[in-house]
């Protein structure tokens, strides 16, 4: 159990990724992420397609005078969160339809749409509540709120949820006191001058543009990989990769953006 340096450890981590080799989708192109398996992370582009379908039915749910379609998309909503992927009909649409034939997008950490994922759940059965209770100017607002931010993520990529995890995470890490200090014994390391730590994962498509830039910049770098490290993700409340650390020679940390 040790931390390696960021060249070696990229290099260990694609070795141990790459022993299983690429998944064969049904097309002709290759994941190097399995959707059913690798849950940590998710192609960024399935999150969209889920939204666009989210977004799109919730608002035909409107135009047509039908609330009980809200009530259906909360339902595809728990049993996705509640039972995975295979259970998310736009999800297992886009990975068995759509990615095959137009390969596979930028890899990022699933917790971020996971949890707008769960705030969708939450609004659209506050929806389903207020029609039934005859609150239905309630019951259209909420249901517009969620076509409104599903159909923004679709079309912009800015997923409102993702951001407030985002957010959340940053607040938790500088506040929470998890990332005040980091043991230079974690890193296997002599803290004897600033170093920059970076949590990242091996399948994480913004972890590596993320290490590239640092590294241009000359930076003196440490990855943690919190796919064999979540001990260490635990312990400094690491809950979204590529997060990046400013470490003193004393241990104290600062949180700095990973963009």
């Amino acid at each position: 159990m040790r931390v390696f340096s960021m060249r070696k450890e990229a290099t260990m981590a694609t070795r141990s990724d790459r022993s299983r080799a690429p998944t064969e989708t049904r097309g002709s192109r290759q994941r190097s992420a399995d959707p059913y398996l690798d849950l940590d992370v998710i192609d960024s582009h399935a999150p969209r397609a889920n939204q666009a379908t989210i977004g799109s039915l919730a608002l035909l749910a409107f135009l047509i005078d039908w609330w009980p379609l809200l009530a259906i998309l909360a339902v595809q909503l728990f049993v996705g969160l509640r039972f995975g992927r295979r259970y998310c009909l736009p999800c297992l649409a886009y990975f068995e339809l759509i990615q095959p034939r137009v390969g596979e997008g930028p890899i990022e950490d699933s917790r971020p749409p996971r949890f707008a994922n769960q705030v969708g759940l939450v609004v659209l059965t506050a929806a389903s509540v207020a029609h039934l209770v005859g609150l239905e100017s309630i019951g259209w607002g909420f249901g517009l709120l969620v076509a409104a931010l599903a159909l923004l993520a679709a079309v912009t990529g800015f997923c409102v949820g993702c951001e407030l995890y985002k957010l959340a995470s940053r607040l938790r890490g500088s506040f929470g006191g998890t990332l005040q200090t980091i043991d230079a014994a974690d890193l296997d390391i002599d803290l004897d001058e600033p170093v920059t730590v970076l949590f990242t994962h091996p399948l994480c498509t913004d972890c590596h543009q993320v290490e590239r830039e640092l590294r241009q910049r000359g930076t003196r770098l440490v990855g943690v990989d919190v796919k064999e490290r979540p001990d260490l993700a635990r312990k400094y409340g690491i809950s979204v990769v590529p997060t990046v650390v400013w470490v003193e020679p004393n241990g104290s940390a600062t949180l700095l953006p990973s963009t």
